[in-house]
């Protein structure tokens, strides 16, 4: 047993290398940067990023945006995985492909292509009006609500995809053997198809939340440089105020915010895992 796990490290001892300095190596550096100046160990730039009330503000944002692009895309793509669960044939391959390929196409054309859609007379503006409903142009382009939905629809298939795996291998005998029983439709959901999916749903909100909290195309085009996020204000610190320690600082919390959405999500998911 003992050889035959020392040939499967063998094995992985490539890869592993490759990440270590590919990924781990720049990372333990950026942080480091983060605790230097002028060559010296020091903590003053995290003081004064948390000193200052407007990068407050943008952490504030950053996790409030993650956590709504969060909460959307998992109120669309749980009734998706739902039915992608119960189809077979051709309706599945219908609605794989519409969650996969969408994957392919740049994240800059579809962040664009949701410009298009909010701006002042794009195509929602132009239907609402046409339709009556509203008399001038609506401000949708440049604010928060039109970046969550941009974002949700960006990483749905990160949310469906997981919950989708979970579901399609859970008996589907279950629900029916509570229906026998005289349970009703809801509490066949609250009580067997939800608790067995939990998994799917920490791994893809746990996803779906790393990619939001970091994302820089998305709202650098959906709402500009009117609000700002942990993302863009990184960006900034590096290629307009050439302040390496205070860029190096912001990608170090988005780090941390990062591996404690990983590590939560990883023990949120055994303790499930050990429960069933």
């Amino acid at each position: 047993m003992t050889g035959r796990a020392e040939r499967i490290g063998l094995l992985a001892l490539p890869g592993l290398s490759f990440l270590a300095i590919i990924y781990a190596l720049p990372l333990f550096m950026l942080l480091l940067k983060s605790f230097q100046i002028d060559g010296q160990f020091s903590v003053a730039e995290y003081v004064t990023f948390f000193s200052d009330e407007y990068n407050l503000n943008v952490l504030w944002r950053t996790l409030r945006v993650a956590l709504l692009t969060t909460g959307l895309a998992l109120i669309i793509a749980y009734p998706t995985a739902i039915i992608m669960a119960r189809v077979k044939g051709f309706w599945l391959s219908v609605f794989l492909v519409a969650m996969v390929l969408p994957m392919s196409v740049g994240v800059v054309v579809k962040a664009f292509a949701w410009t298009i859609l909010f701006r002042t007379r794009g195509v929602l503006n132009d239907t609402l009006m046409s339709l009556g409903i509203t008399e001038a142009p609506i401000r949708m382009l440049f604010t928060e609500t039109a970046l969550v939905i941009g974002a949700a629809n960006v990483f749905l298939p990160f949310m469906v995809l997981p919950i989708y795996a979970v579901l399609r291998q859970m008996d589907s005998r279950l629900p029916e053997a509570a229906a026998s029983l005289g349970a009703t439709p809801v509490f066949r959901f609250m009580n067997v198809t939800l608790p067995l999916s939990l998994p799917g749903v920490v791994a893809g909100s746990a996803f779906t939340f790393s990619l939001a909290v970091s994302m820089y195309v998305i709202p650098s085009l959906i709402v500009g440089e009117r609000q700002q996020t942990l993302s863009m204000l990184t960006a900034r610190s590096f290629l307009y105020l050439r302040n390496e320690a205070l860029g190096a600082t912001i990608s170090s919390i988005l780090l941390v915010i990062a591996i404690s959405v990983v590590l939560g999500s990883s023990w949120l998911a055994n303790r499930l895992g050990a429960r069933q």
